[in-house]
């Protein structure tokens, strides 16, 4: 791994999303993986500030697929619901993986492990009994 980060609070999460946007470049897909309620969502809001969105990020997880433009289109993709990249391409996701422009941030990659094969980075988000968050990013 090439490194590790404590985050204690949500907003120290987002600030880590803000810091890992600035080494993102067109054409990357960033693996997130934790459980339910680690904190993927807010590290994605915190890439969208980085990456100068101004949109209110949400969860995918009903749609699969939200797009939001800035300094890069940020794709977030939720794959919580799919089980195999067939079912991405069944829909044209499979296109983001990697995206022809701009980033594409994948919830839940673990359900396609194809997915993590391709990331250029995998965020793995473990959190501890006192509400801090420990956050491995490996990098290609």
């Amino acid at each position: 791994m090439d490194r590790t980060i404590l985050a204690h609070t949500p907003t120290e999460m987002e600030e880590l999303g803000v810091d890992l946007a600035e080494g993102l470049r067109d054409g990357m897909v960033v693996s997130l993986i934790g459980e339910l309620g680690a904190g993927k969502t807010t590290l994605v809001k915190g890439i969208a500030k980085g990456l100068l969105i101004t949109d209110l990020v949400v969860s995918p997880s009903y749609l699969i697929y939200r797009s939001y433009k800035g300094r890069l289109v940020l794709h977030h993709l939720d794959a919580y619901r799919v089980s195999s990249l067939e079912e991405l391409a069944e829909v044209g996701l499979d296109q983001l993986i990697p995206p022809a422009e701009g980033v594409t941030v994948i919830e839940w990659p673990e359900r396609v492990p194809e997915i993590i094969d391709v990331s250029d980075v995998v965020v793995r988000i473990t959190p501890h009994p006192d509400g801090s968050r420990q956050v491995d990013i490996s990098t290609r």
